[in-house]
């Protein structure tokens, strides 16, 4: 996400939303996204979601992360270094997704509102997460948020990169149980975010 962000040519939904909040509260957007996945946790207690250790670590880690890259990598004006940039950050955004949600500890705070939303609804999941998004993009650029090439590529790609990398990082043997540190149907709800 902090690539993307040095890149310019727009943000991945929820970035959107977190950059237009940092633009009016003067926090940092790795501190916005801490604070916005705490309070989407809140809105899993209506839906009966359960937090597992990987939800928490959402939470915690992706704003910690994105604030050390944007302190480590210097704004870039040239577009030939931009691109690949972008194009990077998207692949490495469908690595990372194969790898939290293989490790069966719990969907993130975001993926979880979806899989929520969509049990209670009876909603078909691309409906569900389409508004979400759609939502999202609109508060965020309502707010200020930078919404771009990236933006539509983000989109696009991820769904078909989630994929492809949650079966390279699959885990053979794995129970089909969470272990006890996540919560109950955590993991399953994850799996079921994404095609097969």
């Amino acid at each position: 996400m902090g690539l993307m962000l040095r890149a310019g040519l727009g943000l991945e939904p929820w970035s959107v939303l977190n950059q237009g909040l940092a633009r009016h509260t003067g926090l940092s957007i790795g501190t916005v996204t801490i604070v916005s996945g705490a309070l989407i946790l809140l809105l899993w207690i209506p839906l009966r979601q359960r937090p597992g250790l990987g939800t928490v670590s959402n939470v915690v880690l992706l704003g910690l992360v994105m604030d050390g890259t944007l302190a480590l990598v210097p704004d870039i004006g040239s577009l030939s270094i931009r691109i690949p940039l972008l194009v990077g950050a998207v692949i490495l955004n469908g690595a990372a997704t194969g790898l939290y949600i293989s490790a069966h500890f719990g969907p993130g705070p975001r993926d979880g509102l979806m899989t929520g939303l969509h049990r209670v609804t009876g909603r078909p999941v691309r409906l569900v997460r389409t508004g979400i998004e759609v939502t999202v993009v609109a508060a965020g650029f309502l707010l200020g948020g930078s919404v771009g090439v990236g933006t539509v590529l983000y989109a696009l790609s991820i769904g078909p990169l989630a994929q492809f990398f949650l079966r390279r990082f699959a885990i053979e043997g794995l129970p089909a149980q969470p272990s006890r540190v996540v919560a109950r149907g955590a993991a399953r709800r994850a799996r079921a975010i994404l095609p097969e």
